[in-house]
């Protein structure tokens, strides 16, 4: 496959957004959202999903946090859109199971072409430090509606908001790196009987 490189920018009267991702990558984030948490939940999908991100944030955090972590969910899922191409010769579904102490996550994708999620998750805690837990529906929203993904995330068990958070974003990573991968019996063949995805 040839280099699996995108770098989308969003600019709105809330936000000015630049992602750059790079498929296969070395598992490095590069650059600060202006939203700490977030910043280290990106820092585990980079890192578990070996993919490199850079990304350049200046959202209106003078109100609040939501339209930084939605327009970042959108321009991320516009990179993964466009980095993975026509989807030929990768194995189109990806799924892990990540435990952190107490918590476990289930996170399942599916490069379908058609953007669905389903998440069942309850936070224990409304906030994680002065993050707002409802933002991360907002982020995996955007992410699904432009990488056109179904994307299915369940939190199995835990108490501890920050360890639920984190075996999410974890699993999200591990999930999109298999699903992104090269699967060597499907080069040049597109993974679906459709013939289109």
């Amino acid at each position: 496959m040839s280099e699996r490189i995108a770098t989308v920018s969003r600019d709105t009267k809330e936000t000015q957004i630049s992602v750059t991702l790079n498929l296969d990558g070395e598992g490095n984030l590069k650059g600060e959202s202006g939203v700490p948490f977030l910043d280290h939940m990106l820092d585990q999908v980079a890192r578990h999903g070996m993919v490199d991100l850079d990304i350049s944030v200046n959202g209106d955090l003078h109100i609040d946090d939501h339209h930084t972590v939605e327009d970042l969910g959108i321009t991320l899922g516009q990179a993964f859109n466009q980095a993975i191409g026509d989807k030929r010769g990768i194995y189109r579904y990806g799924h892990a199971y990540v435990p952190l102490d107490e918590a476990l996550s289930r996170v399942v994708i599916d490069f379908s072409g058609r953007a669905g999620l389903s998440m069942n998750v309850e936070f224990t805690r409304a906030t994680i430090g002065r993050f707002d837990t409802q933002l991360f529906w907002e982020f995996f929203q955007g992410f699904v509606n432009h990488a056109q993904v179904t994307l299915h995330i369940d939190t199995l068990k835990g108490f501890n908001a920050h360890h639920q958070a984190e075996t999410i974003f974890k699993a999200f990573g591990r999930a999109l790196r298999m699903a992104a991968a090269e699967d060597p019996r499907m080069a040049g063949k597109l993974p679906s009987t459709k013939g289109s995805l």
